[in-house]
C-alpha cells in the first residue's frame, strides 16, 4: 500500500494559523518513515506463501476444510478481541467505530442508503440484506447475517456442521496464538497499543490476502463444488478495498489529536504482525505435512 507522502490541505491549514506546529509535522513525518521501514515490509504483508499457494487453486476438499475450520476459529474468536476493543476504546468516537465492526460480526447489517427486500432464504441473504457500508445505528440484526452464520453455510458443502468449527478446541497451536494476541494488542487497554495493533491488521488486511483466498476458492468450487457460497469472502474483500483508503487518513487524524506513544504504536504494530504471520505459516506446515503423507501413502 503507497503511504501518503504529504500531510492533507486540513493539517496545513492548521500549521498556517498556528494551531499546529511545524516541528509536530516533522514528527509525523518521521513516523511515516519508520512504518515503511519497520511495519510495512512485514512477510505476512510482503510475502504470505500460503495464500500465494492456495491461490493457484490446486487445493483438494481436505485443504478447504482444514483452511476453514482454522478460519472459523480465527473468525469468531475475533469477537472477544473486538468486544475488548470496544470497552477499552479511548474516545467514546472511537468506542462507536469499534461498536460497528462488533455489531456487524453479530448479525446487525449496515443501514443500507436504497431501500431492499429481505430475502426469505438465508442462503440469499449476503445478497439481499448485507451492505457494505453504512452504519448498524438504526441497522437491522438477522441471526443469519452474522458473519459467523454466513461461514456455517459455506462449511456445509464440504461436510462440516456447527459441532466441527468455531471453538477453541478446534484451533491448532499458531491459530489460537494468533487469537490470542489478537486479544492481548488488538483489544489492549493501552491506547497507544491498540492504535498500533489496529493500523498494523488494516494494512494486513488491505494487503489482498482476500483476494488470494477468493481466486482459490472459486477453482475449487468450479472444479468439485457448484454451489460453494463465497459470499464471507468476497464481502470482506470489499470492505476492505474501502478501507484500504481510509487507513492513513485515520491514523494522520489520530496522530495530530492524540500524543502518540510512536514506540508503543510501532512495537504493536510488529508484534500482531507477527501474531497474524504464525497463523498463516501454520496453515502452511499443516499443507506441506499433507502434502507428505499423500506422497508417502502414494
Amino acid at each position: 500500500m503507497k503511504t501518503p507522502e504529504v500531510v492533507s490541505q486540513e493539517i496545513l491549514d492548521k500549521v498556517n494559523r498556528g494551531e499546529i506546529s511545524q516541528k509536530r509535522v516533522d514528527e509525523y513525518h518521521k513516523l511515516l518513515e519508520r512504518i515503511k521501514r519497520e511495519i510495512l515490509p512485514h512477510e505476512v504483508i510482503t510475502n504470505n506463501q500460503f495464500c500465494a499457494w492456495f491461490e493457484k487453486g490446486k487445493i483438494d476438499r481436505d485443504d478447504v476444510r482444514h483452511f476453514l475450520v482454522q478460519f472459523s476459529v480465527f473468525s469468531n474468536l475475533f469477537i472477544e478481541a473486538q468486544l475488548k476493543k470496544t470497552i477499552n476504546a479511548p474516545t467514546l468516537e472511537a468506542m462507536h467505530a469499534s461498536k460497528q465492526i462488533l455489531m456487524n460480526e453479530l448479525g446487525v447489517v449496515f443501514k443500507p442508503t436504497k431501500k431492499k427486500t429481505i430475502a426469505d432464504t438465508s442462503t440469499e441473504v449476503e445478497n439481499d440484506i448485507v451492505q457494505e457500508e453504512g452504519t448498524v445505528d438504526g441497522g437491522s440484526f438477522f441471526f443469519k447475517a452474522a458473519h459467523f452464520e454466513w461461514m456455517l453455510r459455506m462449511i456445509s458443502h464440504v461436510g462440516l456442521t456447527f459441532s466441527d468449527v468455531g471453538k477453541r478446541r478446534h484451533g491448532t497451536k499458531s491459530t489460537l496464538f494468533f487469537c490470542d494476541e489478537l486479544s492481548r494488542i488488538y483489544g489492549s487497554e493501552d491506547t497507544h497499543v491498540g492504535l498500533g495493533a489496529s493500523f498494523a491488521v488494516e494494512n494486513w488486511a488491505a494487503a489482498g490476502f482476500w483476494k488470494e483466498l477468493i481466486s482459490g476458492l472459486h477453482a475449487f468450487k468450479e472444479r468439485e463444488c457448484p454451489q460453494l457460497p463465497l459470499a464471507f469472502f468476497t464481502w470482506h474483500d470489499k470492505v476492505e478495498d474501502q478501507h484500504a483508503a481510509h487507513t492513513w487518513d485515520e491514523l494522520e487524524e489520530t496522530f495530530f489529536s492524540v500524543d502518540l506513544d510512536q514506540e508503543k504504536f510501532i512495537q504493536a504494530g510488529k508484534e500482531i504482525l507477527n501474531g497474524v504471520n504464525a497463523f498463516w505459516k501454520g496453515l502452511d506446515e499443516d499443507r506441506k505435512r499433507r502434502e507428505a503423507a499423500r506422497k508417502t501413502a502414494g
